[in-house]
């Protein structure tokens, strides 16, 4: 599933493409006809994130204000493209294997738009980009596709998307714990919610109501690299640690939003050849401590890194950096 980071840049990516510009909304699969139909032709006046929730803002021209709601969950993906003047990601979303990454910079006119099958003009360079003809016809089950004049966005896979009220779209923010990427937040209503808790931590970092946008990557690297057992209860974290908890995720899913991937080793840690001799690039090779690293050796102090299960989901672990006290 997506973490925190991504569903910021997603936000971002929207502000950059369609912030301003009248939408038209459609669902080819079918699935959100009805939403579609509420927001056709509305212009997008904002677009934010919370945690894994995305909010697109809409202001519909009678005068009503709508908001989109995506969860990606699992399978969920948003693609991208448009003309010379639509930069930005072509798809931030699932699948995953190896951490999370986006790419960028899709072709002016993707190869099965219809701009390739569009027979020459007089003064068009054949050798040259085809000229855009708008979105290709859509690819899979596309739930959502919105239009600008300029460039497309297909979501595909959700787990929950939604036309809903603005007072409904802040009642679902008030649901959830704080996120350490929302400009401003301080640690005091995190350290206020998983001090209350006797569940281990390893639990309580995933658990949405208490911290947003945290998945299992930055889950277990900050606990990592704040040398603080995964079973610890969150009610003996301590003020101290976890106030150092909440500013180390602050720093990492920043850097997150900022490179499109997650990186979380230091520089002293990361070993410049792999396992076959060859240099060793800094993602994937050396990106992480502990995730998916079970039964190597840690980078730091050389303990076997272990793999366990906790509430469902794999917790990777150093027994060695992790169980001082």
């Amino acid at each position: 599933m997506p973490e925190g980071h991504s569903i910021h840049r997603l936000a971002r990516q929207f502000s950059d493409v369609f912030a301003g510009e009248r939408l038209r909304v459609s669902s080819p699969q079918g699935r959100f006809a009805a939403g579609a139909r509420l927001i056709d032709g509305a212009t997008l006046t904002a677009a934010r994130a919370h945690g894994k929730h995305l909010f697109l803002d809409f202001g519909h021209y009678t005068g009503t204000a709508l908001v989109l709601r995506v969860h990606l969950g699992l399978y969920g993906a948003w693609s991208f493209g448009g003309d010379e003047t639509f930069r930005g990601a072509s798809s931030i979303g699932a699948p995953r294997r190896m951490g999370e990454t986006d790419t960028f910079d899709v072709p002016a006119a993707p190869a099965d738009t219809a701009a390739d099958t569009a027979p020459h003009t007089p003064g068009h360079d054949a050798g040259a980009a085809p000229a855009y003809a708008g979105p290709p016809a859509p690819v899979g089950q596309v739930r959502v596709r919105l239009v600008s004049a300029h460039g497309w966005a297909d979501l595909r896979g959700p787990s929950a998307c939604e036309v809903i009220t603005p007072p409904e779209a802040a009642a679902v923010v008030d649901r959830l714990g704080p996120d350490p990427l929302a400009p401003g937040t301080g640690p005091e209503e995190f350290l206020r919610r998983v001090s209350a808790r006797g569940v281990a931590l390893g639990q309580l970092l995933m658990d949405q109501n208490v911290l947003a946008g945290v998945g299992n990557i930055y889950r277990a690297e900050s606990l990592f690299r704040q040398r603080i057992d995964p079973y610890r209860p969150g009610r003996a974290l301590g003020r101290e640690a976890g106030v150092a908890l909440w500013e180390d995720l602050v720093a990492l899913m920043n850097d997150g939003v900022r490179d499109g991937k997650i990186i979380t080793t230091r520089p002293e840690h990361r070993r410049s050849k792999n396992e076959h001799g060859h240099v060793a690039p800094v993602w994937p090779d050396n990106a992480y401590y502990v995730y998916q690293r079970d039964g190597m050796d840690c980078r730091v102090c050389g303990s076997t890194v272990r793999l366990a299960e906790m509430q469902a989901r794999k917790l990777f672990w150093c027994p060695g950096c992790q169980l001082t006290g």
